[in-house]
């Protein structure tokens, strides 16, 4: 079976369009190749950087929750002080009233 000039011309055809798309075909799975190891290191900082929030928040919670110790500490102290002179000031009246 012999072929002809066109025949020929279009197998020739066929195989260059054939070599190209497995070129491309290769070159798509290089690339897919590359964004899966992007991929995987976008997963790992995501998981690195949600793992330091949860610290970060547990510390900005540990710390609020000191503040307000602190302040509930600083009124405790500042209501006694007023306490105490309130006392000063009736012993005041009273020694006042006795005389």
């Amino acid at each position: 079976m012999n072929m002809t000039e066109e025949q020929s011309k279009l197998l020739a055809n066929f195989e260059a369009r054939v070599r190209q798309l497995i070129f491309l075909c290769d070159e798509m799975k290089e690339e897919n190749n590359d964004l899966r190891l992007q991929l995987e290191g976008l997963k790992s900082s995501y998981y690195n950087l949600e793992t330091e929030n949860k610290t970060i928040k547990v510390k900005y919670d540990n710390l609020k929750m000191a503040r307000i110790v602190s302040i509930v500490q600083d009124d405790f102290k500042g209501a006694k002080a007023r306490l105490s002179n309130l006392v000063k000031e009736v012993d005041k009246c009273i020694a006042l009233l006795n005389e």
